[in-house]
């Protein structure tokens, strides 16, 4: 294959920690636009949580998205791929905003809504946009930063970004809808996202070599496989998928309901969530990646793994106890349900747990990728560790309606505890061994 020299891109300057804060925050916007903002659309109009719950199917998109992430590295550029995607989901949120403007208001009007039936069908593509839209940024930022203790060290800048992104919508947009309409806050949402694609268009830097010879599809196929395969040929592999789809599978489920069950059992307001789940949420959370990103960066993964593991799967007792007292409150007159401090409290502690593991994430996924397939093995790596939350959150909603929230919650922990007894075992891995500084 015949190539030409491109563009590298600055490294450890102020330059490439602006691509990468605008890339991650790019990465965040459509994914909660997506798994959050809907969400709250839909508890807000009166729709009942088994399809709420629902809505994580749209999850399945980022954990199969394995599955087509070997055509970014076989056609194109990360780059190319990257700002192309990005400009197709600035134009899908455009299109949602357009049929969000007389959708419906309340329950009775959502069961035989067309244009409710459009949206969800609208966010099923962007679903699929968003996933490629990932496997472009975490490919770039590979290619872009190829030592692993550099990579390491911008894990907390791309977290800080994502979590950026979060605040922007739980806060900004969502209180935005309380004033002005539900529609706006995607059209405001695709216009953020429209000014970060003229950006990227326009700086972001070209670190690829450029790609003279057209990859055919049976060369591609076999690229595929080869991707695949190789993977999986990693020491210990069954090791390392269990640990990937159980990691976060506590944290996922618990959040799977986060935002009805804070808007309709609790009964926070939109405003008051606009807060909560806004500033003081999305500042622990960062709070929470950041600390976990210099605590493995200070002592290393294998050290820093078990506190930032422990910290993440016990907090949910707190949510259990939330869910209890808030119920046991509307059958006992003498028990005082949790006021809105106590609330904010326990949302914001819980958020910096989940945050713990996070970055600790991260590390391990990337540790599992082999160079010469960068975007297809981390693409692997984080659509195993999604695929939890895409497939048993869609049943928590199921789940409310048949036992409640608090055992919901228990639940949670339940799913929590096989990955610490995995644990043990992948730290004997070489692959998740820490590199010499």
């Amino acid at each position: 294959m015949s190539t030409a020299a491109a563009t590298p891109a600055p490294r450890s300057n102020a330059f490439t920690r602006l691509w990468v804060s605008t890339t991650y925050f790019g990465q965040g916007l459509p994914f909660m636009l997506i798994n959050f903002l809907f969400a709250a659309y839909l508890t807000d109009i009166g729709v009942k949580e088994a399809w709420i719950g629902y809505l994580n199917y749209f999850g399945l998109a980022w954990s199969l998205k394995f599955l087509w992430a070997p055509a970014v590295d076989f056609w194109g550029t990360k780059r190319a791929w990257l700002v192309t995607v990005q400009g197709m989901l600035v134009l899908g949120f455009g299109i949602l905003t357009l049929l969000m403007v007389n959708g419906p208001r309340d329950a009775a009007s959502a069961n035989h809504s067309a244009l409710l039936e459009a949206s969800i069908a609208t966010l099923a593509v962007l679903a699929v946009l968003a996933a490629t839209h990932d496997i472009a940024i975490d490919g770039y930022y590979m290619e872009a930063i190829t030592d692993p203790n550099e990579q390491a060290a911008y894990t907390g800048l791309r977290s800080l970004a994502f979590q950026v992104a979060k605040l922007f919508v739980r806060s900004a947009l969502l209180a935005l809808t309380g004033l002005i309409g539900w529609h706006w806050g995607f059209g405001y949402g695709a216009i953020a996202l429209g000014a970060i694609w003229i950006f990227h268009l326009i700086f972001l830097p070209r670190v690829e070599v450029a790609r003279t010879h057209r990859t055919s599809v049976p060369e591609a196929l076999r690229g595929f496989g080869a991707a695949f395969l190789s993977y999986l040929k990693q020491p210990s592999v069954a090791l390392v998928l269990a640990l990937l789809v159980t990691y976060k599978l506590g944290d996922q489920l618990m959040f799977a309901l986060n935002t009805t069950f804070l808007m309709r059992e609790v009964g926070v307001t939109k405003p008051d969530l606009a807060w909560i789940g806004g500033f003081l949420g999305s500042g622990a959370l960062t709070a929470g990646s950041l600390t976990s990103a210099w605590a493995i960066q200070k002592w290393g993964w294998r050290r820093a793994v078990w506190p930032l593991t422990l910290g993440m799967n016990l907090n949910i007792w707190l949510y259990v106890w939330l869910a209890w007292s808030v119920a046991q409150a509307k059958v006992d007159p003498t028990h005082v349900a949790p006021g809105l401090p106590v609330v904010a409290f326990i949302y914001s502690f819980e958020q910096f747990a989940g945050g713990l593991g996070a970055s600790a994430l991260i590390v391990f996924a990337l540790r599992t990728c082999n160079p010469t397939f960068k975007a297809a093995h981390y693409a692997i790596a984080t659509a195993l560790a999604s695929l939890g939350g895409a497939t048993l959150g869609a049943k928590a909603g199921e789940i409310v309606m048949k036992i409640g929230y608090t055992n919901l919650f228990l639940l949670s922990f339940a799913v929590a505890i096989p990955s610490m007894l995995i644990l043990p075992f992948a730290l004997r891995l070489p692959q998740l061994q820490d590199p010499v500084k």
